[in-house]
């Protein structure tokens, strides 16, 4: 799956989608996916998804904590990266010192 794809909903749409589906029950995926202009299969894993694995509260947007914590790994990444840059300018510029 292309990450262009995986971006094509707001955790918000997400989130809602979930429960429509939920607030319709007894209903199927295809029903509420056909009036979302969505794929059943789709909704069907953002469920899956939105479920608790630990009986937790899910008061929270699973869909916005995924996606927070994609954006978090990268920001982690850019700063190590940065850090590893400015450890060796540190270490080039104390050995001039010398």
């Amino acid at each position: 799956m292309s990450s262009s794809h995986a971006n094509r909903y707001t955790p918000e749409f997400k989130q809602r989608a979930v429960q429509l589906y939920e607030s319709r029950s007894p209903v199927t995926y295809a029903e509420v996916a056909r009036e979302l202009g969505i794929d059943a299969g789709t909704l069907s894993k953002w469920v899956a998804q939105a479920r608790p694995d630990d009986g937790a509260d899910n008061a929270d947007n699973p869909f916005r904590m995924a996606d927070d914590l994609r954006k978090l790994r990268r920001e982690n990444e850019r700063l190590r990266r940065e850090n590893e840059i400015l450890l060796k300018a540190s270490a080039f510029f104390a050995s001039r010192q010398l």
